[in-house]
């Protein structure tokens, strides 16, 4: 049986239960944090007695501190914090409202940095610990207009990471930031998502959560710095800024 601790956030659907069901298959144990508390605790149920539900709404500093504390309390330490906890929206830039954007920065970047905040002191006491961020390709290429606050917060998310990466890297070397960049995967996200949306399970090249948590299962593996969910999506990433680097037409100016 593993010694390995996993926080996950956003853990009672989607790909933090997904993710959450195969750490516990393999042995290790994962502190579930989630606001629905029904959902939460028959994910955990699935997962065994190494897994402590925790409901907990990580917008909140507070709420995330006190899941530090009771996922040390519970188990000694904290091995990997999963910042999976994030929310879409479908509405276009000229339609957004200040409530638009507070809301997309605080479910998607201020729940992550709590979390960042929080751990950290525990990591450091111990020189050692993984951070992981899930992102979304639509944080690299923002090609779908109508989710335009989501996109932006997850660019904020990716710019963090990479920032708290060289924070990190002189001294705490045994330190891990982590990126992962999903594409559709096919859960509730467009469902859920802010003014509605269209479902994500119907879009095509939906990915199955499974596959994207096997993915994460293997960032905790190897501590990979910026991983993709599936083949091509570097590639299209890169390709998208290349389209916005072209030279102008003849006759305009860059």
């Amino acid at each position: 049986m593993s010694d390995r601790v996993i926080v996950i956030t956003g853990a009672s659907s989607g790909i933090g239960a997904a993710l959450a069901e195969r750490l516990a298959a393999r042995g290790d144990a994962t502190a579930l944090v989630a606001r629905r508390e029904r959902e939460l605790r028959e994910v955990a149920a699935r997962c065994g007695e190494r897994a402590l539900p925790l409901v907990a709404d990580v917008t909140s500093r507070e709420a995330v501190r006190r899941v530090v504390h009771d996922a040390i309390a519970r188990f000694g330490h904290v091995d990997v914090w999963v910042n999976n906890a994030g929310r879409g929206i479908s509405r276009p830039v000229t339609q957004l409202t200040d409530d638009d954007v507070d809301e997309m920065m605080r479910v998607n970047v201020k729940s992550a940095l709590y979390g960042i905040q929080e751990i950290l002191p525990h990591f450091v006491e111990r020189g050692s610990g993984q951070i992981i961020n899930v992102s979304s390709m639509l944080g690299r290429a923002p090609s779908a207009s109508f989710r335009s606050a989501y996109n932006g917060a997850k660019a904020f998310l990716n710019a963090i990471t990479a920032n708290l990466r060289d924070e990190l890297r002189e001294t705490q070397p045994g330190i891990t930031v982590s990126l992962v960049s999903p594409g559709v995967v096919s859960t509730d996200f467009g469902n859920s998502a802010k003014h509605g949306g269209p479902d994500s399970r119907l879009l095509p090249m939906s990915q199955a959560v499974e596959e994207v948590a096997d993915v994460i299962v293997r960032v905790i593996d190897t501590r990979a710095t910026d991983v993709y969910t599936r083949p091509g999506m570097r590639q299209h990433a890169l390709d998208y800024l290349a389209r916005l680097g072209a030279d102008p037409p003849e006759g305009q100016s860059a």
